[in-house]
């Protein structure tokens, strides 16, 4: 591994890496699962999605129990319980093609994350031997069961609780969850719950055929139909003491740790959908016309078109760079002597920040392309004949999934704080630099000559707004900082488009390097439109900081040097975004 090109959690706001790993550089193996994902949904999901989304009994298991044929149920769970082994691209990979399902995709997710890997990373050797099995063959369907009716973001305010038998062979659980996935039909799910008189929680493996468990009828959602969302009741529901997951007390670890898995998780799923949604926009609008001319020939069209190929194209390359990092991570810790299980758990709090921003910007992406998707479609996009009207729907819920995206802004914002407060940290004391050095600025980057050095030298620059804006508005808020949510989400909002951008760059360099100056010039179109928007938008979050603490002469100076960070030499966008389109129009698919 080049140390160059491998960034822990959080460094990239300090550091850049030479190179990151990009979703071109797949494996034959990785590209095999990736069609036998495709094949599934084809064949499998796409033909019976009114089927799924009327919820007919038995159908969503019966699909479990399919996709477990083919292994994919497996595809994070070690050999030795049955599963497919494979590495954490791989499995994002997985995630990502299957992410075109729908509903069938929340189902797959649920039972593969959060319905699996409490058991395989915090389970006991019975646990594990008992349960994944099962689990990674489809003979069991998986569920979580955390969100409680006054317990959501606050997750650890759930009222659900247990107490031990008097013959100390059992826990009797008594409470209520809600909002669970899977929870129709699950076999088995991991329920939290606090012990006696406990602050926090614990966890627990809870069958189905349990004593005292009963389940409610299923919701009837705005979108994700097919999915099945129930209310779980515990009335002295029996659970043996050998299923406690876990210690005691570490329920509440063992959720967040999760959850950074389901966000991560989430950035890779919306990729799929995304690509879906893509195409079936480019088809209607090679199809329909109006005015003699197919909407493909519109310029508006265009633009729209392009634009929904642009934020995929940023989403996949954030994905698949913090994919290899989380790899990496791993390997490292696997080479020092650590389990791999617990090196995989440390590997995804390493990159806690990282998974929140992917959550965030893949989310709100999808939702531009679907809402641009309806458009494009015009009247008929309201009609539930057209399947983007499923699109629409089915893509709200990921703003709310895994943490909403305001809880996973906080996260951002406050992982950056403890990162600058770390004693090794050089944030504040760069950030104090820069200020310093304010009276004599200038904009490096405009006297850059060479493509790729440019680009990377006006991200270094978004970087340094973000640096002496954070680091001016702690120093003058103090205590009252972390109570400043709209600031602290300004911050969150510039870390997105930093990573983003960052990312896109830096896989278009590497893009260039593998297929020539020729083969890359759309790529570039690509990059340039991306980032002339990143620095509007980042420049947008800093201002809007900077009026919210600073006054006066303060206020005059930050504003200059975050104009001064955030230009950038002119970009005809226009021309970028035709190109990008004539390209998907001429394809009629994604094929980026």
């Amino acid at each position: 591994m080049n140390d160059q090109n491998y960034l822990k959690g959080g460094e990239f706001v300090i550091k850049t890496a030479s190179e990151i790993f990009i979703p071109e550089e797949f494996n034959e193996e990785q590209k095999m699962i990736a069609e036998t994902c495709d094949d599934f949904i084809d064949k499998e999901i796409i033909p019976i999605l009114d089927e799924i989304d009327t919820k007919k009994p038995g159908l969503m298991r019966e699909l479990i129990n399919k996709i477990g044929e083919l292994g994919l149920l497996g595809i994070s769970i070690p050999e030795e319980y049955m599963g497919f082994g494979q590495s954490f691209i791989t499995s994002m990979l997985t995630s990502d093609r299957l992410g075109a399902g729908f509903s069938f995709a929340v189902a797959y997710s649920a039972h593969t994350g959060i319905g699996s890997l409490p058991i395989l990373y915090y389970g006991n050797e019975e646990q594990k031997q008992k349960y994944l099995p099962k689990l990674a063959s489809g003979e069991f369907a998986g569920a979580y069961c955390l969100t409680e009716p006054n317990a959501g973001s606050d997750a650890n305010s759930g009222k659900t609780r247990a107490v031990l038998s008097a013959d100390g062979t059992h826990y009797k659980l008594n409470g209520q969850k809600m909002w669970i996935t899977n929870g129709g039909f699950a076999d088995v799910m991991t329920v939290f719950a606090k012990i006696d008189d406990d602050r926090i929680l614990s966890a627990f493996i809870v069958e189905r055929t349990f004593p005292g468990i009963s389940f409610g009828t299923e919701e009837n959602k705005m979108g994700i139909k097919g999915s099945s969302t129930v209310q779980i009741f515990f009335n002295d529901c029996e659970v043996p003491v050998g299923n406690l997951l876990g210690k005691r007390g570490e329920g509440f670890r063992i959720a967040l740790n999760i959850l950074h898995i389901g966000r991560i998780k989430l950035g890779a799923n919306v990729l799929g959908a995304c690509r879906y949604t893509i195409n079936k926009s480019v088809g209607y609008a090679n199809e329909r016309t109006q005015f003699g001319s197919k909407i493909s020939a519109f310029g508006a069209i265009q633009h729209k078109l392009a634009e929904q190929v642009i934020r995929l194209f940023a989403v996949e390359s954030a994905v698949y760079r913090t994919s290899k990092y989380v790899d990496d991570t791993i390997d490292i810790h696997v080479e020092q002597g650590m389990a791999k299980s617990q090196a995989y758990l440390e590997a995804i709090g390493e990159y806690a920040m990282e998974a929140a921003i992917l959550k965030v910007f893949a989310s709100e992406s999808q939702d531009y392309i679907v809402d641009e998707a309806v458009q494009i479609h015009g009247g008929m996009g309201f009609s539930s004949e057209m399947p983007v009207d499923r699109c629409y729907r089915d893509s709200r819920i990921n703003r709310i999934f895994e943490g909403t995206n305001e809880i996973n802004r906080l996260v951002c914002a406050d992982m950056l704080l403890k990162q600058a407060k770390k004693a090794d940290s050089t944030i504040f004391s760069e950030s104090k630099k820069i200020y310093d050095g304010l009276g004599v600025l200038v904009n490096e980057a405009l006297s850059v000559t060479l493509y790729f050095d440019y680009y990377l030298k006006a991200i270094e620059n978004f970087k340094k707004a973000l640096l002496l804006i954070m680091g001016r508005a702690y120093e003058t808020l103090g205590k009252q900082y972390s109570q400043e949510q709209e600031v602290m989400m300004n911050f969150s909002d510039m870390l997105i488009q930093i990573y983003a951008a960052e990312s896109v760059v830096l896989r278009v360099k590497k893009l260039e390097q593998i297929r020539g100056e020729e083969q890359t010039k759309i790529y570039k179109d690509i990059l340039d439109a991306f980032v002339y928007e990143a620095a509007a938008r980042i420049r947008k979050s800093a201002m809007d900081a900077i009026c919210a603490f600073a006054e006066e002469d303060e206020f005059a100076k930050l504003k200059n040097a975050v104009e001064i960070f955030t230009s950038l030499k002119p970009v005809n966008s226009k021309n970028s975004r035709r190109r990008i389109a004539a390209k998907l129009i001429e394809d009629n698919m994604y094929s980026f």
